[in-house]
């Protein structure tokens, strides 16, 4: 018991050191597709309980006794109510699921289709295994990704040679960067902070190491920082 109690306790140490979270979600697009997995996982939890229990009462009203121990159950033809129930209850929930997640899907897309007039532009360029972001005033970054909170940004994301996939799981959002085609993301960053981003698709033997912090700074200090950092190369 001692040393199940040790391999659980390390799992959870090390489980407790993951920071890609997709369920801690810090703008609109990650919020709406938590709410979308977490509905999901409800639904899936009430079907699972049912079976549980009607499991567990099948078994408990059918169990042998000594009364029907040498008893041969009549032989049952059918049950339309049953058959429609199990017929049906799936449809519903199917189109319980299925509506919220069309809506979002749909709403996603139509935002990232269309470019807000205020919206931050940034250039993003996936390398073996490196990411460079260049800003609209000529700053460009490689290990940090630097966004305004309550601001449209339109990533636009290009490869210089495999397929990469640009992601950032508390922004949500993740998109295939394909090499000679040009493909836009927008996020809107809702809370200021510091969140890791990533390549989440395998591109190499260095992949694991494709990492970037993206970093959410208030408007106002997102100025200073680009004001900052176009002094340092003029």
């Amino acid at each position: 018991m001692r040393k199940i109690y040790m391999i659980l306790s390390s799992v959870l140490l090390i489980l407790s050191g993951c920071n890609l979270r997709v369920l801690d979600p810090k703008s609109q697009t990650a919020k709406d597709q938590s709410f979308l997995v977490q509905f999901s996982f409800a639904l899936m939890m009430i079907v699972f309980a049912t079976v549980i229990v009607l499991f567990v009462w099948f078994v408990w009203k059918y169990r042998q006794t000594e009364e029907n121990k040498h008893k041969i159950p009549e032989d049952e033809k059918g049950n339309r109510l049953f058959e429609i129930t199990w017929t049906v209850l799936p449809i519903i929930l199917l189109a319980v699921l299925a509506v919220p997640t069309i809506k979002i899907t749909y709403e996603i897309s139509a935002s990232s289709s269309a470019t807000p007039p205020n919206a931050v532009h940034i250039d993003v360029t996936a390398q073996q295994f490196s990411w460079t972001f260049e800003y609209q005033n000529g700053v460009v970054q490689t290990s940090e990704l630097v966004l305004p909170k309550d601001r449209p940004v339109v990533f636009h994301l290009n490869s210089d040679d495999v397929i990469h996939s640009f992601w950032v799981p508390k922004l949500g959002g993740k998109k295939d960067v394909i090499p000679g085609k040009e493909r836009r993301l927008i996020l809107t960053p809702d809370e200021v902070g510091t969140y890791q981003g990533k390549c989440a698709e395998f591109c190499g033997k260095d992949h694991a190491l494709m990492r970037f912090e993206t970093i959410v700074k208030t408007q106002e200090d997102y100025k200073q920082w680009l004001q900052k950092m176009k002094q340092k190369i003029e």
